[in-house]
């Protein structure tokens, strides 16, 4: 069991490092120091809105304690003591108040001022993490932009691999074509294979064609050098048929022979 559980958590882990995005987790993390912050600065709010209220109270019993004292004041001058005694019994009671009041205020007071510096540090800090936060970010993608051109640039990027391997499949599909109709070609031209149109010649009737063509193209040859050379009994001798024999014997005439015909003629 603590193998399996070793072996899941290094797959989970794995799984978590491929998808994870640094600069993802920075900004969460940027988000949650801004909510703290959020809460200290609320505090300090709630700290500062109890003083004030402390002070208001404060300020209202000292109204009432100054109001009592001057009842008791006037009591005496119309010789009401016991009147007097009575408001001054109460002006102490509320000096008392006051005095607890007093105390809670100076301790808000105390916890206001710390509230507040602890925030100015806290903001502090935030702004120092989202200054580094930003110069990581751009690191990192200035990085992961890097390591791509270089993926690309050797071929083993994802991307560029798919590429290659398609550019492969085309030159393969190709050279197999090509070889394919290379042999078509040979098998067409060695009588294997029969053309369905009936065009297709093989290689001896080719060949026929070839020496037939040749000795047409002897014949018209010997007759324009008789016709160059003014031989009227040749041109006779041609019509009457005997051409084919000179025909034959015009392979022997050389190149200067030719040349010095056409400057007589």
């Amino acid at each position: 069991m603590k193998r399996m559980s070793l072996i899941f958590k290094s797959k989970a882990n794995k799984a978590l490092d491929k998808y994870e995005d640094p600069r993802e987790t920075l900004d969460y993390s940027y988000q949650k120091q801004m909510e703290l912050l959020q809460k200290v600065r609320r505090g300090v709010a709630d700290v500062a809105t109890s003083r004030k209220r402390v002070e208001l109270q404060m300020k209202k019993l000292q109204q009432e304690g100054d109001k009592l004292e001057g009842q008791a004041r006037k009591a005496l001058e119309l010789g009401r003591e016991d009147l007097a005694r009575e408001a001054l019994t109460r002006r102490a009671n509320i000096s008392a108040q006051i005095g607890d009041l007093n105390t809670q205020y100076e301790s808000l007071q105390t916890q206001e001022e710390n509230l507040v510096r602890q925030s100015k540090a806290l903001e502090a800090k935030v702004e120092a993490f989202r200054t580094q936060k930003e110069t990581i970010k751009a690191t990192y993608t200035a990085a992961q932009a890097q390591a791509q051109i270089g993926e690309a640039f050797s071929g083993i990027s994802e991307e560029m691999g798919d590429v290659g391997m398609a550019i492969q499949r085309a030159q393969d599909k190709t050279a197999q074509l090509q070889a394919r109709a290379s042999a078509v070609d040979e098998l067409m031209a060695s009588g294997a294979l029969d053309d369905p149109s009936g065009l297709a010649k093989d290689d001896i009737t080719r060949q026929l064609e070839a020496l037939s063509s040749g000795g047409a193209v002897d014949d018209q040859l010997a007759k324009m050098k008789l016709e160059l050379s003014g031989g009227a009994g040749a041109n006779k001798e041609l019509e009457s048929g005997k051409g084919t024999s000179y025909a034959s014997k015009s392979d022997e005439i050389s190149d200067a022979d030719v040349l010095k015909d056409g400057g007589a003629a």
